[in-house]
């Protein structure tokens, strides 16, 4: 090898040592995964999975998932987290606010990556979004005002209703924040928002007697895992009887909801997967700042629109970003 490629190569080694440090010969990485909620569908794992393969991870070969979900049961959310850190997994990667929260508390020194936690500053989880410092990082869903706009979504669709109901999880940090929101909303826009809320699977049948008692002329569903596990009953019960509904994200429309607008978890997941590469390349989590959402999406059914014998107006469907024939 001659003088200029001796310094080429030595060039080349210098400039890339993460990508060398996550090629080590016969390295496994265990990625730990949580989430309150259920396993995710085939499409969603497969999804995760793609992403990672793109940066050069693939499962069984360098990288090992060590699952974990609670069921919508959130007594099991410490043990499920104590149990990651027992088997010492190199990342845990979390899906909504409760299960990042409960592996903070399992664990100070293993990194954990939020793939869309509502609010990381109001609930603790990090000092500061710039630089969060500890051991969590990743991405933010909370978006000031959200819920007023998705009351003037509403409101363009049903001008005339006064009466809305919004389903959301009270146990959850970011579910109250989004409800305080739209409460707030409500107001201004001189409508009356009647509570549904849930904090268990068993809690669906009375929250949905409560809606039909109020005479609830629209539902909202606030977005967090325990109404994304409910996403199918909600769409039925919002058909079955009606109601127009519009969802946090677009998981409950293809489902069989009306619309939904909020951020892409998409985009969400696809920059939280690049959180997770950084980290097993060897970069600190409180060096890396949460990352908030900057795409967002509104989706509509116009299958369901039918269904329940609703005209939507041109407006909004000229503004959406997907429509469903």
């Amino acid at each position: 090898m001659n003088r200029r490629n001796v310094v080429l190569a030595l060039a080349a080694f210098t400039a890339a040592p993460q990508a060398i440090h996550a090629q080590q010969p016969g390295r496994i990485f265990r990625i730990g995964t949580l989430s309150a909620g259920r396993e995710p569908d085939p499409k969603s794992r497969a999804e995760l999975l793609d992403e990672l393969r793109k940066l050069g991870w693939i499962e069984g070969k360098n990288v090992i998932f060590e699952r974990r979900w609670a069921d919508d049961d959130l007594s099991r959310l410490p043990v499920l987290a104590a149990e990651l850190v027992r088997l010492k997994v190199d990342v845990i990667y979390t899906v909504g606010t409760l299960a990042p929260l409960a592996a903070k508390r399992a664990t100070s020194t293993i990194p954990i990556v939020m793939a869309a936690a509502g609010d990381p500053l109001g609930s603790g989880l990090v000092a500061s979004l710039a630089r969060p410092g500890g051991n969590v990082t990743g991405m933010s869903m909370m978006v000031p005002d959200m819920g007023g706009k998705r009351l003037q979504i509403l409101k363009e669709l049903l001008p005339n209703a006064t009466r809305f109901a919004i389903v959301w999880n009270s146990t959850n940090p970011y579910s109250t924040n989004a409800f305080k929101s739209t409460q707030a909303a409500a107001k201004s826009l001189e409508v009356a928002l009647q509570s549904l809320e849930l904090r268990s699977l068993e809690d669906f049948k009375s929250a949905a007697e409560s809606a039909l008692r109020g005479r609830a002329e629209a539902l909202l569903v606030v977005e967090d895992p325990l109404t994304v596990d409910l996403r199918k009953q909600l769409a039925n019960f919002a058909a079955t009887n009606r109601l127009p509904a519009l969802y946090g994200i677009e998981v409950f429309v293809d489902a069989g909801g009306l619309m939904s607008y909020g951020v892409s978890y998409d985009d969400l997941r696809h920059r939280g997967v690049g959180y997770l590469d950084k980290i097993l390349k060897g970069a600190k989590p409180g060096d890396l700042p949460i990352e908030q959402p900057t795409k967002f999406e509104l989706v509509i059914s116009l299958k369901t629109a039918r269904a329940i014998g609703l005209t939507l107006p041109q407006s909004l469907l000229l503004r959406a970003d997907r429509v469903i024939e």
